[in-house]
């Protein structure tokens, strides 16, 4: 039943469903769709309106597909639970990224086409033309592009801010992308976006905050070694020194650096400083 002849008459029979018969089976639910517009809420407040407006695309194709009596279902339970559950603003910048120069990014990290940024120093306010070959976005606090810089003086990876790009210009040639290339990985090396060399870092919490330091997730490589005295050290390898000391200040007089020693000493010089201006 259901089943439809694909040629009338055709010998032997071929047999297919006719269009759109599967979408009755298609069950949504409040859950699902409510986790789909908290998406598309927090992509927006991220400035990621490209995103946003993707997200709300696959929203619409998702509803029409749907089994008209689940959809209904799941109306009332969607209202409800996008009353009682959001998006927390949390300060921060919210750059704002051209949708243009996201289109022109995409298409060129799929086409693995090389690209001439236009970029602007944060520091100095100059334009600078970066010739790189794009391999993926980065999205946080401010959003970035990584890609391969070829830069004489550089020929590596790196993180440019998309809100610092004026202008992409495509170009006919094309990358191979590296194999050994992997964002997870190049990511891993640091403690947020800013790159060095790694280094093993121990950070020891208070028995007052040990059992907050163990719900955090620090890094992907972290260890937590539970201490006699009821504190935990944490062990990781990692860059980003002065991204940890930001971090570590939000910890206060509850967290001790243990090693390296210069993260040490510059924490505590971090924690002296803002003690002088209270």
């Amino acid at each position: 039943p259901g089943l439809e002849q694909e040629i009338p008459g055709e010998t032997p029979k071929r047999w297919r469903l006719p269009p759109r018969t599967l979408n009755s089976l298609i069950t949504i639910e409040a859950t699902e769709l409510a986790a789909l517009e908290n998406s598309i809420e927090g992509a927006a407040r991220q400035g990621l309106q490209h995103l946003a407006e993707n997200l709300e695309s696959l929203r619409d194709k998702v509803r029409a597909i749907a089994n008209p009596p689940s959809l209904r279902t799941a109306e009332p339970d969607l209202e409800a639970l996008s009353e009682a559950q959001g998006i927390a603003a949390r300060p921060g910048p919210r750059p704002r990224i051209e949708r243009k120069i996201m289109e022109r990014l995409r298409e060129a990290i799929l086409g693995c086409y090389r690209v001439r940024l236009h970029y602007k120093s944060r520091g100095t306010g100059m334009i600078s033309r970066q010739l790189v070959c794009p391999y993926g976005f980065l999205y946080g606090n401010r959003h970035y592009l990584a890609a391969y810089s070829l830069n004489r003086m550089v020929l590596d990876y790196r993180l440019f801010s998309l809100s610092n790009i004026s202008r992409v210009e495509m170009t006919e040639v094309q990358f191979e992308r590296r194999p050994d290339f992997s964002m997870e990985k190049y990511l891993e090396r640091s403690f947020g976006v800013f790159q060095e060399e790694p280094f093993e870092v121990a950070w020891k919490f208070s028995p007052e905050v040990a059992s907050d330091a163990k719900e955090y997730s620090f890094h992907p490589s972290q260890r937590v070694i539970d201490q006699p005295d009821g504190s935990v050290v944490v062990e990781f390898i990692a860059g980003g020194e002065l991204e940890m000391c930001w971090h570590l200040f939000s910890w206060g007089p509850m967290v001790e650096v243990l090693k390296p020693k210069r993260l040490k000493r510059r924490f505590n010089q971090l924690l002296e400083s803002y003690k002088c201006h209270q």
